[in-house]
């Protein structure tokens, strides 16, 4: 962790090293694009990596990385595909990942999920582990997961009264309900779970951060799946709605995060020498139905809307969704619920997602 704690010294007085460099996979992601200016911003060199350039055309425009960036093209599933992206890195930041959230009925079986997304998903995250275990640099690398992969409930279906980093999901839970949103969820989970198995088996620095609902300004030249469940109650949009109301069920609130305070905390843990381990990083928690009201205050009412808010009407007190283990490190957030929504909405009126007030 040398060459890290060299170059936070640096950045606190007002340098940067040069030679310091993060790989960035799914870099075209939501988190991803975020994460490749920030970084850029700070004044570190950075390796994208993609799979597809072409989607990257419309990021190259808005990323002012100059020299300081690099594109990688690259394939999860093929193994020794990140050699060359992780090669003379410092860190790498695990952002890559599938968005699948449900399937179809046909496709709704333990056997087709199991190998058509869990396993894919298990073997790219392992393959970029052994690139970086390859590599003489990498000193840490960050992992991204999500609340999916928390529940607020007991095993007998009571309300647990604080939710830290150790409260997962049981997997035969996931298997058995089959909640909205359960593929992305077991995906997550069991690729953050062989994460750490061969981290811990080949001596890798892994530490993971636990995203709640991340929403803002976006880089992406499409909609992120996470702004669209957020503002699901605004748009009607049957699919994701439900998957907030299967988060709301889950965890009895909606966790909420800004896109630069999710990037700063992924930073922060990178450089911070103490951090180990999973963190939860969730600015502010709020039932469905006081959701629903301050979208409503921020964007006019519709009939959509009302529709959702009457499906919202009976919250339980929402559980304290804790990010003290994160803070206790010394990180603060720098956007509250109000602001969150505030941004989302100017950004997707901006991009026409949202018809005009």
């Amino acid at each position: 962790m040398e060459e890290m704690e060299e170059a936070v010294k640096k950045k606190n007085r007002g340098q940067v090293a040069p030679s310091v460099k993060y790989c960035v996979t799914g870099a075209t992601g939501y988190i991803g694009s975020w994460l490749v200016e920030a970084l850029l911003q700070r004044g570190y060199s950075v390796h994208a990596t993609v799979r597809d350039p072409a989607k990257s055309l419309h990021l190259l425009s808005l990323w002012k990385g100059g020299e300081q960036l690099r594109l990688f093209q690259t394939d999860l599933q093929e193994v020794g595909s990140f050699d060359e992206a992780v090669k003379g890195c410092v860190g790498v930041f695990c952002a890559a990942a599938s968005m699948e959230f449900n399937v179809t009925e046909k496709e709704n079986t333990e056997a087709f999920v199991q190998t058509n997304i869990i396993d894919p998903a298990i073997k790219g995250t392992i393959n970029l582990l052994k690139s970086c275990l390859k590599s003489n640099s990498v000193k840490r690398v960050i992992f991204t997961s999500s609340i999916s992969t928390i529940t607020a409930k007991e095993s007998n279906g009571k309300w647990k009264p604080f939710v830290d980093e150790c409260c997962q999901i049981q997997t035969d839970n996931v298997w058995n309900t089959k909640a909205s949103g359960w593929v992305y969820a077991l995906s997550k989970l069991l690729s953050e779970e062989a994460a750490f198995k061969f981290a811990k088996e080949n001596n890798i620095d892994l530490v993971s951060v636990i995203t709640s609902t991340v929403a803002g300004p976006f880089f992406t030249a499409n909609i992120p799946s996470s702004v669209k469940v957020l503002l699901s109650p605004l748009t009607g949009e049957t699919e994701y709605f439900k998957i907030l109301s299967a988060v709301n069920a889950r965890m009895g609130s909606i966790s909420l995060v800004h896109i630069e305070d999710i990037c700063s905390a992924h930073i922060f843990l990178m450089e911070h020498a103490k951090a180990e381990g999973r963190y939860i990083c969730n600015s502010q928690s709020c039932t469905l139905s006081n959701l629903a009201t301050l979208l409503s205050k921020e964007y006019s009412s519709s009939n959509k809307q009302r529709k959702s808010e009457k499906h919202c009407e009976k919250d339980n007190v929402p559980c304290e969704v804790s990010s003290k283990k994160l803070k206790d490190l010394g990180f603060s957030y720098k956007h509250g619920l109000d602001d969150i929504i505030h941004q989302t909405i100017l950004s997707c009126l901006d991009y026409g997602y949202l018809p005009p007030v």
